[in-house]
């Protein structure tokens, strides 16, 4: 992967996050079953970022991984479904899974399928969010 794939990646994942992401968020939100509000401006440690700075910079970073992978499963799924399950999937196992124990949060969202309901749909907004981004970058 080039520097600039790596880049246009990067700043795909991002605003992935602050569009895709956050939007299926804030329609939960609306809804009454989400966690807490979309585009969330509380500071998180150990910088003191906003939680939404802080969740895009990580957009960012997995849409590297993304659009590194993309390539690999796209023959065999598709583009869209490759870009929506790996987005859903891989985010949201690491972010149930490893962060979520970390911060003292029961593992696997304490298997509670709602928890992983809600996780799933967002980052699979986010993973279609990244994939449509790469492919308007000309990265896709």
């Amino acid at each position: 992967m080039s520097l600039a794939t790596a880049a246009a990646a990067f700043a795909a994942g991002f605003v992935a996050v602050l569009v895709f992401h956050q939007g299926v968020w804030a329609l939960y939100h609306a809804a009454g079953k989400a966690p807490g509000p979309a585009w969330n401006i509380a500071p998180v440690p150990p910088l003191g970022v906003p939680t939404v700075v802080s969740s895009a910079f990580w957009g960012g970073l997995w849409g590297i991984v993304l659009a590194w992978l993309l390539p690999v499963a796209a023959p065999a799924m598709g583009y869209w479904p490759a870009a929506i399950v790996l987005g859903a999937l891989m985010t949201s196992a690491v972010a149930l899974m490893v962060v979520a124990p970390l911060k003292g949060r029961p593992f696997a969202g304490g298997w509670n399928p709602r928890v992983w309901a809600f996780a799933l749909s967002v980052n699979a907004a986010w993973g279609f969010g990244t994939g449509f981004l790469l492919r308007l970058l000309g990265s896709g």
